[in-house]
């Protein structure tokens, strides 16, 4: 420390320039060894280790279908290349999705923009700036500062004007033709058969409808009221699910809780700890009060009986809903995409009878607890929501200076802390690896926290949809990161200064009007600027070891490894290990529009910049393809709706470099400043262009068509939706109307030990599908069985209320359908089973609210009805020809040929079915339908087609009501001639003798 300064001078000192680096010639030269260098290692790493590491370098070979699966890699060193060469555009809209494919599209785009203006920038101002910069005799300049125009003045300067303008054309054509591009893709896309296909291509989502029209009638007059020529809509309005999407969380929540408290108890079940697990009672159990304060209770124990009383709850709760208690926000779907489209584009910016009509998006993709806010409740979140976003940017100003400061570089520390100064002298190599680490590990950190603090704000601000959220996300970090990390970090040192100096000028007496003019703020941030630009080079190039690091997997490989050897993972936390990771669009959008802004900002005053990112945006473009055919999966598909958002960024990104180089050419232009007016137009012609491609594009790009194409002109293309195979209200229905609970996964090894160490039941009979979670026994009316095992009729499935997984079905392979596993990875749109799907002609084949019943003991809710589960029969004409239904008795649901249901009289199958599949069990029980003694029926082509153990009775699904196989199985003991009964009884069908012999 200098001994004539204080502490607190020191301080002040360091605070005049917190951000400044010591860059040293060799700096920048270093920065592109060490980049490069380690960029390539890790590449070849990557290459060795990857053929025998598939799970973690290319999961989506395993778990995509045929369809989407990415091109096949074989295990050659560089056999990863070749495939990424040669896998096109398209293939790549085939493979990874719409949303890759655009992502892709925009760093090529980047690439090809530096790569551009870097020969143009290097080309023209490198000769200028280093020829006719201005030193004097006894300068000692550095040599990089020399490639800037801190030194160069007059007609020179006119080089900077005429590259500005180049820049500004190159940057408008790309993003022009780009434009372009993503149009075509996107006509594309709505052509695609799984658009086609989609419900949700079809279906118009109507928010803030008013008290008085909140029914499924209310939300079809809203849209004639508006459109009275539209066709006959399918509506439904949405119900008040009251506190089941809570109920269920906390039901998860507890499930996971139990499941790890097992995992670690068994770890080792031939030899258990002394003492069973403990946990304190939950505070949201309405029974808290009744356990004794402050201690802990047997945790098996409370969370089996914590769960079923959760699942008692929810039950309750469901089967108490009331049709009458709506929310404000529904749903219309139209037989026609074009039609619903049309509907759309009339109704954007109108509010029929106060409510709004927009294009609905994918069931997964919507946030259903915004969907009933007001637009009064969401305006005010908004603006609060904004204001702590706002308020957040300004407080880490601080923080951001002190990392910089004191961590970055410990030396200052000891300076204003002398006990720190010895600990510093006395440990000097370790002190340095802590400074090497802390700082990026500080930073790092930071950078990954934001998205998930920005998701959770959009999402308290009232974001209806993730992937609306996404795009909001992607704004807010911008902004964050162009004001702390450009904007405050380049101007720090220049106000800090010029306050400092308008306090001194006012001190001797001046006014603060002459201080403020006297103070020369615009030269001490153009030289600021020019200063500072050099730092940005060596960042910029340094950014490839974070695309490295991508590559390597570093985190999930770490992450992986402590789990499996350090903790005691249950089984789910080991399926979700083989899951493919969802890629964040978001952040990495983020860090290539800022890393663009930054280069365009600094690239009229130090061109070396622009090859800095030409350099990063050409590898990492290559890099971020594999991951994304191979590794990452889409969680929330968009269809490439993240372009208009990167575009208006790289829009402001260059206006923002206009003023600088506005700046640049007002202190170093000719005394009359007509240089600085002449680069005066470009901010304009920035605004005009993105007015031009928002007005020609955007309309395009949302809508699949802005002009109705009615079909059925004289009609109005009336058909009744009713009979289409679209069940509307049980794909836009809520997902805690319909969604499974999860039953706790406990490993095979400990399944023989589980039954003694569990003390209580979970639910009793509760079986596959059974569509109850109530304990049978005990009711007079029900008959309490052995849950029998559903790959094994007739056995007993064991413990009930577990799922006994084995070590070798530990793979998200076999759970990547069911969706407390698929939600959370691309919703199995990868997977060959999207819910968003409809089959034309198909009636019942498609997803009806329910999930593959690959689990075992799993609840489904008897709220709403759905169709029988597993794969509905497909009936022919003559299927039901003869058969004799008794009185009372309906065909089977899913029958294109059952009477039909008449309009007016239910809008809604969701809500207006009866809850039979849970109560009236026995009572009442219709008999067997009859067939004719003229006799034997013949079975229908499509029973002939199936495998053994075809289509159930009545609808019941290709294995019946109860799960039983409905033909022999010629397997079976019955069937083996080594067995006594099998001479005893007939092989044949007994002829019926009724009509004679």
């Amino acid at each position: 420390m200098d001994e004539h300064k204080s502490p607190v001078e020191e301080l002040l000192d360091l605070l005049q320039n917190p951000f400044r680096q010591s860059l040293t010639d060799s700096a920048i030269w270093s920065s592109l060894g060490t980049s490069l260098g380690i960029t390539l290692f890790t590449a070849i790493v990557f290459s060795l280790v990857r053929p025998f590491n598939t799970v973690i370098y290319a999961p989506k070979l395993k778990h995509a279908d045929e369809k989407h699966a990415p091109p096949p890699i074989g295990r050659g060193f560089f056999a990863w290349v070749v495939p990424l060469w040669r896998t096109t555009e398209k293939d790549m809209v085939a493979h990874a999705g719409m949303d890759a494919a655009i992502f892709i599209r925009v760093m090529q785009m980047c690439r090809n923009i530096f790569l551009i203006i870097a020969v143009l920038g290097t080309a023209v101002l490198l000769p200028i700036y280093w020829t006719k910069t201005i030193l004097d005799k006894d300068s000692t300049q550095k040599w990089f500062l020399r490639l800037t125009p801190i030194n160069v003045w007059g007609e020179p300067i006119w080089a900077l004007v005429v590259i500005g303008y180049l820049f500004n054309i190159v940057i408008c054509g790309f993003l022009w033709w780009n434009y372009r591009q993503i149009f075509r893709l996107r006509r594309l896309y709505f052509e695609s058969e799984d658009y086609q296909r989609s419900l949700s291509a079809r279906t118009l989502m109507l928010n803030d409808i008013p008290k008085n029209m909140a029914s499924d009638e209310g939300v079809a007059r809203i849209i004639d009221s508006a459109v009275p020529q539209s066709s006959f809509s399918r509506t439904v309005i949405a119900r008040n699910v009251k506190l089941i999407p809570s109920l269920i969380e906390q039901h998860d929540h507890t499930v996971r809780k139990l499941e790890k408290v097992l995992a670690k108890y068994l770890k080792d079940p031939q030899n258990l700890p002394p003492a069973r697990p403990m946990c304190y009672p939950s505070k949201k159990d309405p029974s808290y009060s009744t356990y004794p304060k402050g201690q802990k209770i047997d945790a098996i124990d409370y969370l089996t009986q914590r769960i079923r009383e959760l699942e008692i709850e929810i039950k309750e709760v469901r089967s108490s809903l009331d049709r009458r208690n709506t929310f404000s926000y529904g749903f219309a779907s139209y037989d026609d995409i074009s039609e619903a489209h049309a509907i759309a584009y009339t109704l954007r910016k109108k509010k029929p009878l106060g409510a709004t009509v927009v294009l609905a998006p994918k069931p997964n993709d919507i946030i259903w607890d915004n969907m009933p806010l007001s637009p009064s409740t969401r305006s005010w979140r908004r603006i609060v929501i904004n204001l702590w976003i706002l308020l957040l940017t300004f407080l880490w100003i601080a923080p951001n200076a002190l990392i910089a400061i004191f961590v970055a570089n410990l030396s200052n520390l000891g300076l204003v802390w002398d006990g720190f100064q010895k600990q510093l002298s006395t440990n000097t190599a370790f002190w340095g690896i802590v400074q090497g680490v802390a700082s990026p590990a500080i930073t790092s950190s930071i950078y990954l926290v934001l998205p998930i603090i920005f998701r959770r704000l959009s999402i308290r601000a009232g974001d209806r949809t993730k992937t609306g959220r996404d795009r909001h996300v992607v704004a807010k970090l911008y902004a964050f990161f162009i004001f702390n990390n450009l904007i405050v970090f380049s101007l720090f040192n220049t106000v800090w200064s010029f306050v400092i100096t308008v306090i001194d000028i006012t001190q001797e007496g001046s006014d603060v009007g002459s201080a403020i003019l006297n103070s020369k703020f615009f030269e001490t941030l153009f030289v600021s600027l020019c200063s500072i630009s050099a730092f940005w080079v060596t960042w910029l190039l340094q950014r490839n070891l974070g695309a490295a690091i991508d590559l390597a997997q570093l985190w999930p490989l770490i992450y992986s490894f402590f789990m499996r050897k350090l903790s005691s993972p249950t089984p789910r936390e080991m399926i979700e290990l083989t899951a493919p990771p969802t890629f964040d669009y978001a952040s990495y959008y983020n860090y290539f529009l800022f890393y663009s802004t930054v280069a365009l900002c600094f690239g009229g005053l130090q061109p070396l910049v622009l090859p800095a990112a030409a350099l990063y945006f050409s590898i990492d473009v290559w890099l971020k393809k594999y991951l994304l055919l191979y590794i990452f999966v889409t969680k929330n598909e968009s269809g490439g709706m993240f372009w208009r958002v990167v575009y208006n960024r790289f829009v402001f990104g260059t206006i923002l470099s206009n003023l600088v180089l506005f700046l640049a050419v007002f202190r170093r232009g000719d005394g009359q400043h007509i240089q600085s007016f002449a680069t005066v137009p470009l901010p304009f012609i920035m605004i005009i262009f993105k007015i031009y491609c928002a007005r020609t594009f955007d309309a395009k790009i949302h809508f699949y068509s802005t002009q109705s194409m009615n079909k059925h002109p004289q009609t109005g293309g009336l058909k009744d939706p009713l009979r289409s195979s679209t069940n509307l209200a049980a794909r836009f229905g809520h997902p805690a109307l319909y969604r499974n609970l999860i039953t706790p996964m406990v490993h095979a090894k400990a399944q023989n030990i589980l039954a003694s160490i569990y003390r209580g039941r979970l639910s009793d009979g509760r079986t596959a599908d059974s569509g109850d979670t109530l304990s049978t026994s005990g009711y007079s009316d029900a008959y309490a069985m052995k849950p029998m095992d559903s790959t094994k009729p007739g056995k007993s499935a064991g413990l009930p209320g577990f799922e006994i997984v084995p070590e070798t079905r530990l793979d998200f392979e076999y759970y990547k359908n069911r969706s407390e596993f698929a939600s959370e990875h691309g919703a199995g749109d990868l997977f060959g089973r999207s819910n968003d799907i409809i089959r034309p002609g198909t009636p019942g084949s498609m997803w009806d609210g329910s999930e593959p019943h690959s689990r075992s003991g799993s609840p489904a809710p008897p709220v709403p009805r759905m169709p029988s589960p597993g794969p509905s029969r497909i009936l022919s004409p003559a299927s039901d020809i003869g058969m004799t239904y008794p009185a009372g008795y309906s065909r089977p649901m899913g029958s294109p040929y059952s009477p039909t249901v008449d309009i007016g009289q239910i809008r809604s199958p969701l809500y207006a079915q009866g809850n039979d599949s849970s109560s009236n069990l026995v009572g009442n029980a219709a008999p067997m339908p009859v067939a004719p003694s003229s006799g034997f029926r013949e079975r229908s082509v499509e029973r002939l087609g199936r495998t053994p153990g075809g289509a159930g009775m009545l609808g019941g699904g290709p294995q019946g009501y109860g799960g039983l196989p409905q033909d022999e199985d010629m397997n079976s003991s019955d069937h083996d001639p080594m067995q006594y009964n099998y001479f005893r009884e007939a092989r044949r069908p007994r002829r019926d003798h009724s009509g004679g012999w």
